[in-house]
């Protein structure tokens, strides 16, 4: 039998979600603005967006850009990672260059790096490469250093050499950390996919909330901002799933629930 608690725990999300979607039909029927649509008109202007094949078309290519960017970044951004948390020399080169990219905003590079490389699928995931790299990068570094040194003696006393520790030693035990900081970049890269998109307008789902937007459509603007939502849930709650499995060892007996999964 299902107890009040699993069931409240379950349903709590789609309690927030329709109050949210009350208070939003209260506030524009308040305000009457045509340039804030009520929900119920936002949620009918859906239909016709998944409808369409030529917005499917544009969904799959931002979410093909999505993939790249975020498999690109995570290979790359682990191993970095984990080499600065235990390596000194590899932190003391890499973290000034870190600490001078972190700070600015992706969208703010878009520009720069149209120039060189243009407005194709190359720009944009390198964008959202950028976006997701640094949370990976940390988490990692973070994970790596909290390794305890009796683990990596045991390790070399067994015989295994410095690669051997780090991939059979410190990447296991990273691997919560390493994980969480790949939940974030996850969602980062949906942001950065969707800026990346509304400054280089040629296909994704950023092109159609900015073309929407320009006609004046705003019904079909929110829908975008609630399809581009559900997307993200839909994501991490995906990811959460595998992410559980794959460190269900270190979970904690309680932990408040932070998605939908």
């Amino acid at each position: 039998m299902i107890s009040v608690d699993a069931i409240t725990k379950r349903m709590a999300p789609v309690l927030a979600c329709v109050g949210l979607l009350a208070v939003w039909q209260f506030a524009s029927l308040a305000l009457h603005n045509d340039s804030f649509p009520t929900a119920t008109e936002a949620l009918r202007a859906i239909p016709s967006i998944l409808g369409d094949k030529d917005s499917l078309v544009n969904f799959g290519a931002s979410l093909r850009r999505m993939a790249i960017g975020f498999g690109i970044a995570v290979a790359v951004s682990i191993p970095l990672g984990l080499s600065m948390g235990r390596s000194r020399a590899v932190a003391s080169f890499f973290n000034p260059l870190l600490m001078v990219i972190y700070p600015v905003p992706k969208a703010a590079l878009m520009p720069i790096i149209m120039l060189w490389l243009g407005v194709g699928d190359v720009a944009k995931t390198l964008v959202i490469f950028l976006g997701v790299s640094l949370p990976v990068i940390y988490h990692s570094f973070e994970g790596a250093k909290a390794v305890e040194e009796k683990m990596l003696w045991s390790g070399a006393a067994m015989g295994l050499s410095a690669a051997q520790r780090m991939i059979r030693i410190v990447l296991p035990a990273a691997l919560p950390e390493i994980l969480t900081g790949c939940r974030t970049g996850l969602v980062l890269a949906l942001i950065t996919m969707i800026t990346s998109e509304m400054i280089a307008r040629q296909s994704g789902a950023g092109n159609i909330l900015f073309n929407a937007l320009d006609m004046g459509q705003y019904d079909t603007v929110f829908a975008m901002i609630i399809i581009v939502g559900a997307m993200g849930i839909c994501l991490d709650a995906l990811f959460e799933r595998i992410r559980a499995r794959l460190v269900r060892w270190s979970e904690p007996q309680f932990d408040l629930p932070l998605s939908f999964s």
